[in-house]
């Protein structure tokens, strides 16, 4: 996890060697604790430390490439790069010409070192157990610093280092009843965790209330930061990009041929300056500061990867090879916390959403369902929980002529997935009041 390892390892395999132009090296490494909880209990209490390498040698448009487990002993993982480099080199000829392939003329060399404050595992598990007593608490805590480093016999060398923590839990109350809260960031604040308990314990209150049964229908709803985030998670998946475009399989394609627009408030952009992904990608190109997507409801840039630069002759701009968002941002509006119920008035609050998907991808269309906490407002207040219900709606609809507000306040909403390593990547949201969103069951 030291710099010195990276660079060490760095220098010893990233050398131009005979039949190569060039040898590069992607490196990614974390040191995470996991803590999950049961009925405000600990279930399980892992630490995991591991270090990853992708080694790929290049010779005009031939490339070949290795992704290594290492051990975090520099030189023993210099011996396996090493042999690993030269076997690549061995099997060059064997590789096929990639058309597309496009690597970097210029030596950007970039480092950024983001220090955090995180709780030991037993902090964590100390304040669980105050703030959770008597709860049925179920969640998973993860934190640790993570690093990702790209490095090129060019001498090309790029450092990200970050610690951040996730927490997700749930309240549970019975059946399908439960209240979900997310704290998540840089620096564990003991406050902020008891404000977020607090809360959640007041809406788990209001979930033993009888329950309000809603027909199908058109309604007034807010959307929490979270919830807005999911669904411009959804939109992220090809939606963004240059290639979704190109083939018109994209979800914003009728925004691109000018037949579709959202609201003259929305502003999206992928901002290479906040949160915790790096500003280099995978291939060693190193994002721009912000790339804006989508400005004053109209679509602006696309998020390039080299790939797509060479195939379609436009330029790349750091993407990375799926032209995914790795720092989506949609900017706040105008409505005060404090103001979003009135503006609701009488209507559905949304907390949460799952099973998104689309319903049709090319028509932006969306289809859900609400989940945790989600209730009926009239008058202003919370005055009911509502059974889960399925959604199908656009959301060029709903962010455009649908729109009735964006909140002051956005929320980072971190990517927190797991699998094989922790995903660096997130969403900034803020709130939204739509009006007509359609429940169709």
């Amino acid at each position: 996890m030291k710099e010195s390892y990276f660079h060490a390892i760095a220098d010893g395999v990233c050398r131009t060697v005979a039949g190569t132009d060039r040898v590069t090296l992607f490196y990614s490494a974390e040191a995470t604790d996991f803590i999950r909880f049961n009925q405000a209990r600990v279930r399980q209490a892992t630490h995991v430390e591991q270090h990853i390498a992708t080694v790929s040698v290049v010779l005009g448009l031939k490339q070949a490439t290795s992704e290594l487990t290492l051990t975090g002993d520099a030189a023993a993982d210099i011996a396996t790069l090493r042999a690993e480099r030269d076997q690549l080199v061995r099997d060059l000829s064997l590789v096929p010409d990639d058309r597309h392939l496009m690597l970097p003329d210029e030596v950007v060399s970039t480092r950024h070192e983001a220090g955090g404050t995180l709780p030991s595992p037993e902090h964590v598990i100390q304040s669980v157990a105050r703030a959770a007593a008597s709860s049925d608490f179920v969640g998973i805590y993860t934190g640790g610093p993570v690093v990702r480093g790209y490095a090129d016999s060019r001498g090309q060398r790029n450092w990200h280092r970050v610690e951040s923590f996730h927490f997700e839990w749930c309240l549970y109350r019975q059946a399908d009843q439960a209240v979900k809260t997310t704290y998540a960031g840089t620096a564990w604040d003991d406050a902020v965790f008891a404000a977020k308990m607090a809360t959640a314990r007041e809406q788990e209150k209001l979930l033993a209330l009888p329950r309000r049964t809603l027909q199908p229908g058109a309604y007034r709803v807010y959307f929490s930061p979270g919830a807005v985030a999911d669904m411009l998670g959804m939109l992220a998946w090809g939606g963004f990009g240059l290639r979704g475009v190109k083939t018109g399989v994209g979800s914003l394609v009728t925004m691109h041929d000018g037949s579709a627009a959202m609201a003259p408030g929305i502003t999206i952009s992928e901002d290479a300056t906040g949160g915790i992904a790096p500003r280099f990608q995978e291939t060693g190109f190193v994002k721009p500061d912000a790339v804006a997507l989508v400005r004053s409801g109209r679509v602006a840039e696309v998020l390039v990867s080299p790939r797509s630069a060479r195939e379609y002759g436009a330029v790349q701009n750091g993407a990375n090879s799926a032209e995914y968002p790795e720092q989506l941002v949609m900017a706040p509006g105008e409505l005060d916390e404090a103001d979003v119920l009135p503006t609701l008035g009488t209507g559905v609050w949304i907390s949460d959403l799952h099973y998104l998907n689309y319903s049709d991808k090319q028509a932006c269309r969306l289809t859900g369902m609400t989940r945790f906490a989600c209730f009926w407002v009239e008058g202003g207040r919370l005055a009911a929980p509502i059974g889960v219900m399925r959604f199908d709606d656009s959301f060029l609809r709903m962010f455009g002529e649908g729109l009735v507000g964006l909140t002051r306040r956005a929320e980072l909403v971190p990517d927190s997935r797991t699998y094989y390593w922790r995903f660096l990547a997130s969403v900034t949201a803020p709130g939204a009041v739509v009006d007509d969103f359609r429940l169709t069951l």
